[in-house]
């Protein structure tokens, strides 16, 4: 694929040249009436910038699309909030961070721990695909078999965790879980020293490049996964009970983003690249064809579509059955989720 120059691209052209095409009709909510609402109770915004080993993660491109909208929605200061060593529900449960976007499975376990965090959407799913050796063909094949995942209690473990607890495996007693950095869990992988491991975007295409291994399960297309959402937006739970118009702003100019994403991926490949945001590949040319193939394979429209209440009692049940959280998943809901500001944006942004 050949990539475009990269002339000084900036997110302030970007922007510009969709309002040209017609911006207000493709990305919904038009100008006038966001100025009718109260402004934001804050000027100031603090985003967690998710990392994926030391680089940004793209399934999270729409918060960084997002800046300029969230100057328009009257946000003087945006800052994107970098944590290698802490996940988003920590940082934000110490208030390091008012809002982010994440996998959904640590929300919920952060959720189960007490953590003062609300969720507030869906953005989308097709994050993660689970690759097996030979000896592994379906979930049930990981009985008895050494799995390889990021960390104890990250997205990966506990997503997989799930996924066995669904096929009727015990995710604490039937499978042997190992952590690895990625470059090393595929080369175990390619020596079959593991019987699997779950890739996290965009990692996994590379395995399908080197023909290491095979795909097990596709959670972008593969049912019952591609219902739910592996990615959600929450919030602080003390920001978004004191500012609840900077919440629902903060909120639209994040799904118009998402829309973005899903309408526009070359564009917002090129954005990604061109900012620096994605360094995992050794050129341009390479950075900007891996960003756009995983644009492609993540569902940003299910925002629209799906229920985020669905996913959390969904993954929060299979969590529960197997013991891997305490709480039953409408605890959760009831304690932990806000959609309101969801449901008067899916009305509002209707496209």
């Amino acid at each position: 694929m050949r990539a475009p120059q990269a002339d000084g691209w900036t997110r302030r052209r970007f922007l510009g040249g969709l309002t040209v095409a017609g911006t207000a009709g493709l990305l919904g909510l038009p100008p006038r009436r966001v100025g009718a609402e109260p402004p934001p109770e804050t000027a100031t915004l603090r985003i967690f910038h998710a990392m994926s080993g030391g680089s940004t993660s793209i399934c999270t491109a729409p918060q960084f699309l997002a800046e300029e909208l969230l100057h328009g929605e009257g946000f003087t200061e945006v800052s994107y909030v970098k944590d290698v060593t802490r996940s988003l529900w920590q940082t934000l449960a110490a208030g390091e961070a008012d809002l982010g976007m994440m996998s959904v499975f640590p929300l919920i376990s952060g959720l189960d721990g007490g953590a003062p965090l609300v969720l507030l959407s869906g953005v989308h799913g097709g994050c993660y695909e689970l690759y097996g050796t030979a000896r592994v063909r379906m979930i049930r094949d990981l009985k008895g078999k050494t799995v390889s995942v990021g960390g104890l209690g990250s997205g990966s473990h506990l997503f997989l965790a799930s996924m066995l607890a669904y096929v009727g495996l015990n995710p604490q007693q039937d499978v042997t879980w190992d952590v690895h950095p990625w470059a090393e869990a595929i080369q175990l992988l390619a020596e079959g020293k593991i019987d699997a491991v779950m890739g996290f975007a965009p990692d996994a295409s590379a395995l399908h490049a080197q023909r290491i291994g095979h795909m097990v399960v596709d959670t972008g297309r593969d049912r019952p996964w591609s219902q739910y959402f592996c990615c959600m937006a929450a919030g602080n739970q003390a920001f978004v009970r004191t500012h609840p118009v900077a919440t629902k702003r903060a909120l639209r100019a994040l799904l118009k983003a998402t829309d973005l994403c899903a309408l526009e991926p070359e564009r917002v490949a090129r954005f990604m690249v061109d900012k620096g945001y994605v360094e995992r590949y050794a050129n341009t040319v390479e950075r900007y064809a891996n960003t756009l193939e995983r644009l492609k394979d993540l569902s940003y429209h299910q925002w629209r579509s799906h229920d985020p209440e669905d996913t959390v009692r969904f993954y929060a049940l299979r969590l529960h059955e197997v013991g891997m959280i305490k709480s039953m998943p409408q605890k959760l809901i009831a304690q932990g989720t806000d959609w309101r500001f969801l449901h008067e944006l899916k009305k509002e942004l209707k496209g």
